[in-house]
């Protein structure tokens, strides 16, 4: 039989070559199930109603010219006559007879699929167009899906209301947008053994950060019950990252873990007209993570799999875009859907666009940022989908969620603002498709957005995305990072912020000179390290009860910190990798220790703390060390479990050469051992005592970065937090350029690295320029300052002749 005539074609026939007889989906799903199936990548089974058939269909009824005649006056800018069009075409296809060969071949179809898998057997039967997903059109959701479909009588229903989606409003608006002729474009349909994730969870994961387009990450978001709600946003789900490169050389590297919300989940029910429905979610289950560190894994594995499958069909780096689910019966994982990621895949990754805000304004609503742009216009809130013929071109979309009847007005908005829904909703692929900024996941953007005003929708500082009221100012950079010239002296970068460290990893850099622990402790953990593993010995029960809370899920309460501080570490270290990330050990100073959760109990009161109980001197002492312990053990993990040696150890403030000793005594005694799997320990250089010892101290230390900061406080006997003296403190005196000078010389001479990570090279271009003179390896410098510092020290380089 001539395959281009077929009805009917099962998944294990079919080959992604297959698109002009089965659709996007179907033809994916058929390589996947021949073609990596032995690879491990299980695909539930089923079959592909074909384009022939939806052909076979319209022939039949003599239906194309009827539909022609319904569209020979559309006019898709005008969202009445749009919706009015297509309710008209979708009512008489729905009215279509079947012709009885193409019922015939149906039925026989499930029959098969009822020996597989049992009489009645549920069924997803998800549309599949001969034009989507390519790589430059793919929008999420152009046609209808429906699930848990029951019987013959169900799956020939759902097959008609499918073949009648082509032309939903979103889909004639969009194939007019594309250039698509509608009739060159036909409908299969995909039917596929359920896999019971009402029972599980399931949800969404891209091969690549959706938001940076970072490669090397597998992002999985997940939710309790069936993954449509993660695809539509209608709730916000956990969220993971997994590293690509050693995942493939056997490590673990789960690098983040993140809850959301998951306040209801989409179940089965017993109504054929109503076959699933949406329940609350226990608060328990909220709180808990509905994938396992192992779970996740495998499916970044999957993930992996079929990327480079399709990377090497096509010859060039391919990312995809992949829908998962759990079976709660079996606790098998399987994918369900894959196609190629159409955002980053089309991007000139050589060339950096930044969005900079440079006004100011109020701050009224936040949540997840979704791409990097900087949007702005009058605010449009919409609560109900029948209002959306209101919008007009240009207005920011406010509203609850969108699903796909939404995209003629979503391609018109400036940006877009979303109370419900995480980074991998239908807002957010749309949003990142059209290239305007989104912010979900706001909470109550609809109610603290006033109808009409202007606002700003801003996405360009990481994560978190802002809403301002009114027009705030901002501007657009761009460079070409073929252009940026690669200078002896290393420049790396200064990063505080794990949810930054993907985007800034495309700044040209050689790595990270200082990764600060304190800010992933603050933000992150918040909690003090002693109040952890002396839970039961806390004296206030508020300070407990807030514990018990965040820990929640943490039977062993101290590993919550070393979850945490790793995740926050990891990603830092994935986003350079294999270039070095130089990670300072904890340099609280006890009042901002004691300003952690529980730690007021834990820390003395000091007169200056300062020059107190900080840095070195805390690690070995038997009143600190226990918690120190969990650092090391952070650090292990992501050394020896996620596989990223890249990152490495500096020790701050060591006021004498035996004090650097017994902090490497003490992290050796807790699994942290100097030179194992290439372990480096870098000691800070911020006190005069550490320049006028530093031949000693190099004895310990395999290198010096220095801290301008605290050095100049010290050689100036400056309080750099007393603004009464602040006029005196300045990093370009001459005794600390003297000092500064004199380290350099001393560590290049003993063949030891040197480096600095102080704020003066960052914030003094003729400083930079003074310890490049004088030798400096490494400078670490704030991100916004690195492509600048970069082009002067190569010019500086160029006429030293070097």
């Amino acid at each position: 039989m001539d395959r281009r005539s077929a009805l009917i074609l099962w998944f294990d026939d079919i080959t992604i070559d297959d698109v002009p007889l089965v659709g996007g989906k179907n033809a994916s799903l058929g390589e996947m199930v021949r073609e990596l199936g032995p690879k491990g990548v299980r695909v539930p089974g089923g079959f592909a109603v074909t384009a022939r058939a939806y052909r076979r269909l319209l022939e039949h009824n003599q239906a194309e010219e009827k539909i022609k005649d319904i569209l020979k006056d559309l006019d898709t800018s005008d969202m009445d006559n749009l919706a009015r069009r297509g309710r008209k075409v979708r009512a008489l296809i729905r009215s279509l007879a079947f012709p009885d060969d193409l019922r015939a071949a149906v039925e026989e179809s499930y029959a098969k699929l009822e020996k597989r898998y049992g009489a009645g057997c549920d069924v997803a039967v998800r549309s599949s167009a001969t034009a989507e997903d390519l790589p430059d059109a793919s929008f999420a959701g152009q046609q209808e899906t429906y699930l848990n479909i029951h019987g013959v009588e169900e799956l020939i229903e759902a097959c008609q209301r499918c073949f009648a989606s082509l032309f939903t409003n979103r889909a004639i608006s969009y194939r007019v947008d594309k250039g698509f002729d509608h009739f060159a474009i036909a409908l299969s349909i995909g039917v596929q053994k359920m896999v019971r994730s009402d029972l599980a969870c399931a949800g969404v994961m891209f091969s690549i950060d959706t938001e940076s387009g970072f490669r090397d990450a597998v992002y999985i978001t997940g939710a309790w019950g069936l993954g449509e709600n993660v695809v539509q946003g209608a709730v916000s789900p956990d969220e993971y990252y997994v590293f690509k490169p050693t995942l493939k050389a056997g490590f673990k590297p789960v690098l983040m873990r993140k809850a959301g919300e998951k306040a209801i989940k989409m179940i089965y029910t017993d109504d054929a007209k109503s076959p699933t429905k949406n329940v609350d979610v226990i608060l328990p289950d909220r709180l808990r993570l509905v994938a396992s560190d192992a779970e996740v894994l495998e499916l970044a594995r999957m993930a992996v799999v079929i990327e480079d499958h399709y990377s090497a069909k096509a010859g060039r780096h391919r990312p995809m875009d992949i829908e998962w689910a759990k079976d709660g019966l079996t606790g098998e994982l399987f994918i369900v859907q894959a196609r190629p990621e159409t955002v980053h895949s089309m991007k000139d990754a050589r060339v950096l666009r930044k969005f900079v805000l440079t006004g100011t304004g109020e701050a009224i609503a936040k949540g997840k940022a979704v791409g990097e742009m900087i949007g702005r216009g009058p605010a449009h809130v919409i609560k109900e989908a029948a209002n959306i013929k209101e919008f007009r071109k240009g207005c920011v979309l406010v509203t609850d969620m969108t699903d796909p009847d939404w995209e003629p007005i979503m391609k018109i908005a400036s940006a877009i603002v979303t109370n419900r829904g995480g980074r991998t909703c239908h807002a957010a692929i749309v949003s990142r498709e059209l290239g305007i900024p989104c912010v979900v996941g706001t909470g109550s953007g609809t109610e603290k957005v006033v109808p009409g005003e202007n606002i700003t929708v801003d996405c360009s500082r990481g994560s978190e995305g802002l809403v301002y009221r009114g027009l705030v100012d901002f501007r657009v950079e761009e460079l070409n990072l073929d252009e940026v010239p690669r200078p002896k002296t290393k420049i790396t970068m200064n990063l505080a912020a794990p949810e930054q460290a993907f985007e800034k990893s495309f700044i040209p850099s050689d790595g990270v000179g200082l990764a600060r622990e304190e800010f992933i402790i603050s933000a992150y953990i918040r909690i003090h390290p002693l109040a952890l593993l002396r839970f039961e010995q806390l004296a206030d029960t508020a300070v407990k009860k807030v514990i018990q809370e965040m820990t929640s899920g943490y039977e062993d309460k101290a590993q919550y910190f070393v979850d945490k501080l790793a995740e926050g570490l990891g990603m830092i270290a994935a986003a350079f990798h294999p270039k070095p990330v130089i990670a300072r050990l904890s340099d609280f100073k006890s009042n901002e220790y004691a300003n952690l959760i529980g730690g007021a109990q834990f820390e003395p009161r000091e007169e200056n703390p300062m020059i107190g109980w900080r840095g070195a001197s805390r690690y070995y002492s038997e009143a600190y060390r226990e918690a120190f312990a969990l650092e090391c053990r952070a650090i292990r993990k992501v050394r020896d479990e996620m596989g990223l040696a890249n990152l490495e150890v500096m020790i701050p403030f060591p006021r004498t050469v035996e004090e650097a000793r017994k902090v490497i005594e003490t992290m050796a005694d807790y699994g942290l051992r100097q030179g194992e799997n290439g372990l480096r320990v870098i000691g800070m250089c911020e006190i005069p005592s550490n320049v006028i010892m530093a031949e000693e101290f190099l004895e310990v230390f395999d290198g010096f970065s220095i801290g301008t900061n605290d050095l100049t406080q010290l050689i100036l006997g400056v309080d750099r937090d007393s603004e009464l003296v602040a006029h005196v403190y300045d990093e370009r005196n001459p005794a600390v350029k003297k000092m500064v000078r004199q380290v350099i010389e001393v560590a290049n001479a003993k063949g030891k690295y040197i480096g600095i990570c102080g704020q003066a090279p960052s914030d003094y271009p003729e400083f930079a320029e003074f310890i490049v003179e004088c030798g400096i390896q490494s400078m670490s410098l704030n991100p916004d300052t690195v492509i600048k510092t970069t082009l002067a020290v190569a010019e500086l380089e160029k006429r030293l002749g070097r």
